[in-house]
């Protein structure tokens, strides 16, 4: 009984049911009109969408579940190992830097713009160097890892990396003089966007969203920023305003002529789970211990992926610019 009450429970939670329930039970529903009874109603959209998306794939006979199960047992994973971390540290986070915060906002609408540019720029610092530093990339690879996109992948994360971006990003909103309410209404934003922009071709053929595409980051540009292709490799790292993308160079369209391959550069196991979540440290640990030199071993570390102390670097700077070299030379010649 009680097993089939834990196992109530977590359906329920995962597909958000359980506000709308009490809400039903109480027969107040004048709570929707509130901004927390608003997000309650639209939480079980991505599960629901996800069940849809799963449906179709098996209605048109292209659905593959090696391209769910890395997101699903690290969904299970990550429920049972770290559900609580990256509340704590937030909470710190906010205790370190509120008080030393270079300016005090309030929740307007000119504010809640400048919030939302400083949280921007927060997970633009955080996603950027989760690629281009190694060890953060051993957390951030498991999000990489699955060879298509669906919604389940928005699931798909190593149970550490949450805390990690969490610190980065509500250290630098805090400081900058985010309050915490308004950072907590950007997340529920951000984080509902940032689910919806892993939707699968199953339900989104073309992820451009015609106009949009111009001005924020859209499922085509996410899908983008998962491929191993490498004209597209480290690229679109903000995640529903691409102010920052642009600023810095890293903005890339989907091109036509350039078909997305998804997943890592790193050969693997397709659809293994332990790969996916363990594989890049494995890697890590192998080239720290071959490395020569103290100096060496901590370079691997903190240089982005792909450097090698031989000078051989497979970065994704060096890749994409003999891709890019061999493309222009090709269209030379031809």
């Amino acid at each position: 009984m009680e097993f089939l009450e834990t196992l109530y429970r977590e359906f329920t939670g995962f597909f958000g049911f359980e506000g709308l329930i009490k809400i039903i039970q109480s027969g107040d529903y004048s709570v929707l009109l509130t901004k927390d009874g608003f997000f309650t109603a639209i939480r079980p959209v991505i599960p629901v969408l996800l069940v849809i998306e799963i449906i179709r794939g098996l209605i048109e006979k292209n659905f593959d579940f090696r391209h769910y199960r890395i997101s699903l047992l690290t969904y299970i994973f990550n429920r049972v190992v770290s559900r609580f971390i990256s509340i704590a540290a937030v909470t710190f986070c906010i205790g370190v830097f509120e008080p030393i915060s270079l300016l005090k906002t309030s929740m307007t609408w000119y504010w809640f713009i400048y919030g939302y540019i400083v949280w921007e720029l927060a997970h633009f610092v955080y996603h950027y160097y989760g690629h281009k530093v190694r060890l953060f990339w051993c957390l951030h690879s498991t999000h990489h890892a699955p060879e298509g996109m669906n919604l389940s992948v928005a699931h798909a994360h190593f149970f550490l990396e949450g805390p990690y971006a969490d610190v980065i990003r509500t250290s630098i909103c805090i400081f900058l003089g985010v309050t915490p309410p308004m950072l907590f209404l950007i997340m529920a934003i951000d984080g509902t966007w940032g689910t919806i922009i892993h939707v699968g071709e199953n339900l989104m053929k073309d992820g451009r969203m015609g106009f949009f595409n111009r001005i924020i980051l859209t499922p085509s540009h996410h899908r983008v920023h998962h491929a191993r292709n490498p004209v597209y490799m480290d690229t679109n790292f903000c995640n529903l305003l691409n102010i920052w993308d642009r600023a810095f160079g890293t903005l890339q369209p989907e091109l036509k002529e350039v078909k997305i391959e998804y997943g890592i550069t790193r050969p693997m196991k397709s659809g293994d789970f332990m790969d996916a979540y363990f594989g890049e440290f494995i890697a890590l640990g192998k080239d720290v211990y071959r490395a020569p030199g103290l100096k060496n071993k901590l370079l691997y570390i903190v240089m982005p992926p792909g450097w090698s102390h031989t000078g051989d670097h497979k970065t994704a700077n060096v890749v994409k610019r003999e891709y890019l070299q061999h493309d222009q030379s090709a269209a030379v010649e031809g």
